[in-house]
């Protein structure tokens, strides 16, 4: 006969070993209520002892939760994008709450089917970053579920937490120019308002602000998209851009998957970095450390930006009613070998 696993502990089993009563055990698993520091020890010891797992779920349902949220990313496949969701799963996972992954591709349908899923309480609230306004959920404000949007999508429709993306390319281009850089390529840029992102148009019209500010104009063929913003991407993208025939001595990229692919065509191509070009790219995932050069990247702390998203959330979750708030947090740019020393240029 197979032997029968002992039953689950219960909150009055933890209770009664360590010496208090239920609603301190309640108090200690949930957090809602301070308990002292001996207590707490007391509670915890018990619990350990009797291999105590808190029914989070339950807990949830009584409240009309399943203690689930949502995060939904355009592409999954980015290091930006794994970071990130390590870091909000991480970030949840302290709070009791489990994390539902999705991909959004870019296409609104995925986005109103989460909402739907939301709807119908399979999820309590979503995390979500929308490409454009435009074609995004955000339009109908009114039926939305509890949500925090995150990324450049500017509206105030929803709670938001994003960085200031446009300073945040302004700077980077202020210091290619402060290296002597005066022919400054772009890679993401992008202004069609049919297929931009916000992204690409916060970011560009950074870039053309230092550019105003040094007096250098404009110039569009120094200005390259390729999608996916991807590694092969970034390689196409540069490929394209010396198929112009046009010199340019620095590369702006929007991201660090783009900076790294430019990175990969400049040295097929015998391009030095930074002898001839210099390179800066944008959010700081952890390859960009171990490039050759090192890459030059805005950072910010992806931590804090998680935490912010899900106490936003939170709020949001127990109170629909509260007007929407924005949280912008600092960035800073890391100065790596790739931008070290006053590049001479290409010329084609």
């Amino acid at each position: 006969m197979t032997a029968q696993p002992p039953p689950r502990a219960t909150m009055k089993d933890v209770a009664a070993l360590a010496g208090v009563s239920t609603k301190t055990v309640s108090n200690v698993v949930t957090g809602t209520v301070p308990v002292n520091d001996s207590t707490r020890a007391k509670v915890e010891s018990a619990m350990a002892q009797l291999d105590f797992v808190p029914n989070l779920s339950a807990r949830g349902l009584r409240k009309g939760r399943s203690g689930i949220i949502a995060v939904a990313l355009p592409d999954l496949a980015t290091a930006f994008s794994a970071e990130l969701v390590h870091r909000v799963v991480e970030a949840a996972h302290e709070r009791g709450l489990a994390v539902q992954i999705e991909e959004t591709a870019s296409e609104p349908e995925r986005e109103k089917e989460l909402v739907s899923r939301a709807r119908a309480h399979l999820v309590d609230g979503l995390i979500l970053n929308p490409i454009r306004l435009e074609d995004s959920v955000l339009k109908y404000a009114d039926r939305l579920p509890p949500l925090v949007v995150i990324g450049e999508v500017e509206q105030n429709r929803a709670d938001h937490v994003r960085i200031d993306s446009r300073q945040a390319a302004a700077d980077a281009t202020r210091h290619v120019l402060s290296r002597g850089a005066t022919r400054i390529a772009v890679v993401g840029a992008d202004d069609d308002p049919s297929i931009a992102t916000a992204t690409s148009r916060l970011r560009l019209e950074g870039v053309h602000d230092a550019l105003r500010e040094a007096g250098i104009p404009r110039d569009p063929t120094l200005e390259i998209n390729r999608l996916p913003w991807s590694m092969g991407g970034g390689a196409d993208a540069v490929r394209m851009l010396l198929d112009r025939r046009v010199p340019f001595d620095a590369i702006v990229a929007f991201t660090d998957s783009l900076a790294l692919g430019a990175l990969h065509t400049l040295h097929d191509n015998g391009i030095r970095v930074p002898d001839d070009v210099i390179v800066t790219g944008f959010d700081d995932v952890e390859f960009s450390r171990y490039t050759s050069p090192a890459l030059t990247s805005v950072a910010f702390d992806r931590q804090a930006f998680a935490i912010a998203a899900l106490g936003l959330l939170e709020s949001r979750m127990d109170d629909r009613a509260a007007p929407p708030r924005a949280l912008t947090l600092p960035h800073h740019l890391l100065e790596r070998a790739s931008t070290q020393g006053r590049p001479r240029g290409y010329r084609p």
